[in-house]
């Protein structure tokens, strides 16, 4: 197979989780969670076994495979496993190896709930484990005279599911002449319990945000062997989309991360409001109390088993905070005052975010949404600013209940997050926006589903990543895509050959099929006056 998804198995474009499924659940019951140089180096396009391509990194060899226009390094470690007293401990060094270590097969995904659905397993190969901090690397198997730009992605799944290993970066790399990494990081309770214990152990005083710094310390490891297998550290884009896309800009914003990248992109998840340290705290302390835990050994004791199902429970909210320390400040609000890693972003949402949660929700949990059931989850939603929601989003405006609710969804927890991060970043450095319109991005799937799923959270990975067969139209949005992503990886700019000119923020590059425009009524389409006033900005 090509494309996007793992070789071993066919897998959907649609991978990753929104942000708010979470604080949805208890309002749309059943929504689904979707969502320095190298030493030693050989290069990869310079290994003596063309089938067996081997690397020397700092911590080991590493022997991949070949494949017709990649070689691919699967399930590399990048840090220790986080067992035992490594349970909720910022991320520890790999240990070296002798030998040449298979990276042949993918290492264990991040411990986490079952999330089988009918496109796949979005764990992807391998069984869920503490023991999951590892990487992929895909380079173009042609020579290259120069080192090549990395793109290093970062997957969503609302940080509670999903793995690196469910996206095959081999076509992005050989097509966009890029080094790929896709990575894990610590989920769930296992990558952002905090606990006043916990901020004890820490010299700093701080706790939860394990799986970022798990990201950070991948993005390292990238800087410290990366030219081993070709690429620049030098030149490393960080992109992901969903919570990865959520990941992206609080590295932005994270102290921590300063030179570990030298451009951005968020898709789909950038700008969202985070919890306190302290309400985090609070949180984990109940939580820890439903285990019949009163301290960190306690917790350290348990299974991993008994705590992936105890963080299940719906009051849990397994998400980054801010902490003062790895996240300082809230998005905007360190973006309000230049305090960012000033770097060129890119971002962007789809045109149809919060169809395909209305769609699990409520057609596929065989209960389609009505007329009169549309007020109902809006009041339940926006309590007692629904009048003046229904108001702005009149059932007659649209052709179902099901597209009027998704477009309050998209609008509300992405479109005009997302366009307010771009307005501040632009003040500061090179912010370019998108807006991916694809209507008929997901019908090749054929769900049974009563109104049109448009262009949905996460229908446009599979463009990013060179896995679209579709129409004519759509192949060639994918290739103009393709071509702007890693345009943007290489120069800092979204040029793309035969593709029309993307110009900074405020205007908003809509991506389509039909045709690629420039937008600049995109708050207007969106009713960001409406959200805006209700964020306080």
């Amino acid at each position: 197979m090509s494309g996007p998804f793992s070789r071993r198995k066919a897998r959907i474009p649609y991978r990753s989780s929104w942000f708010w499924t979470r604080r949805l659940r208890g309002v749309l019951a059943g929504a689904l969670l979707l969502a320095a140089a190298g030493v030693g180096a050989v290069p990869a396009a310079a290994a003596d076994e063309p089938d067996s391509p081997t690397v020397t990194t700092r911590y080991g060899q590493v022997r991949g495979e070949a494949g017709e226009s990649a070689y691919s390094y699967l399930g590399i470690p990048y840090a220790a496993p986080p067992v035992g007293d490594l349970r909720w401990k910022p991320p520890a060094p790999p240990a070296r190896w002798t030998g040449a270590r298979d990276a042949t097969t993918p290492g264990n995904p991040c411990m986490q709930a079952n999330s089988s659905t009918p496109w796949g397993d979005l764990a992807g190969p391998g069984t869920p484990s503490e023991d999951c901090l590892y990487l992929n690397v895909h380079a173009p198997a042609e020579r290259s005279p120069r080192a090549r730009p990395v793109m290093v992605w970062i997957h969503g799944g609302g940080f509670t599911i999903g793995s690196g290993t469910f996206y095959d970066g081999s076509e992005l790399a050989a097509r966009g002449d890029v080094i790929v990494v896709t990575l894990n990081y610590r989920l769930g309770a296992f990558g952002y319990l905090a606990h006043p214990g916990l901020a004890e152990e820490s010299p700093e005083g701080v706790s939860g945000n394990y799986g970022l710094l798990d990201q950070q310390a991948a993005l390292r490891w990238v800087r410290q062997n990366i030219a081993a297998f070709g690429g620049d550290p030098g030149e490393v884009t960080v992109f992901g989309e969903s919570a990865g896309g959520g990941s992206v800009c609080q590295h932005l914003v994270s102290p921590r991360a300063r030179g570990l990248f030298h451009r951005a992109i968020a898709q789909s998840g950038c700008g969202f409001p985070l919890p306190t340290q302290q309400s985090q705290q609070h949180t984990g302390t109940s939580w820890a109390d439903t285990l019949g835990c009163a301290d960190v050994a306690c917790l350290r004791a348990k299974p991993a088993s008994a705590l992936l199902t105890a963080a299940q429970n719906p009051g849990a909210r397994w998400v980054p905070n801010v902490d003062g320390r790895v996240l300082p400040l809230q998005i905007p609000e360190a973006l309000e005052k230049g305090r960012f890693h000033r770097v060129p972003v890119l971002q962007g949402t789809t045109a149809d975010e919060g169809r395909l949660t209305v769609a699990t929700t409520y057609d596929l949990a065989g209960r389609p949404l009505t007329a009169a059931g549309y007020p109902v989850a809006v009041r339940a939603l926006y309590g007692v600013r629904a009048d003046a929601v229904l108001a702005r989003y009149p059932l007659a405006e649209y052709g179902t209940p099901a597209e009027a609710l998704g477009a309050i969804l998209t609008d509300s927890q992405f479109a005009c997050l997302q366009s307010r991060t771009a307005r501040l970043m632009a003040s500061h450095t090179r912010s370019y926006q998108y807006e991916f319109a694809d209507r008929h991005a997901m019908d090749y799937l054929n769900l049974p589903v009563s109104f049109p799923l448009g262009a949905p959270h996460g229908s446009e990975i599979r463009y990013v990543f060179g896995g679209v067969s579709g129409t004519p139209a759509q192949n060639a949005l994918a290739a103009r895509m393709l071509g702007y992503w890693t345009a943007f990886a290489h120069t800092g700019v979204p040029y793309a050959a035969d593709a029309p000119r993307w110009s900074q923020y405020p205007q908003v590059q809509v991506l389509a099929p039909e045709v690629i425009t420039a937008s600049t009524s995109f708050p207007e389409d969106h009713k960001c006056d409406l959200w805006n006033q209700a964020a306080g900005s």
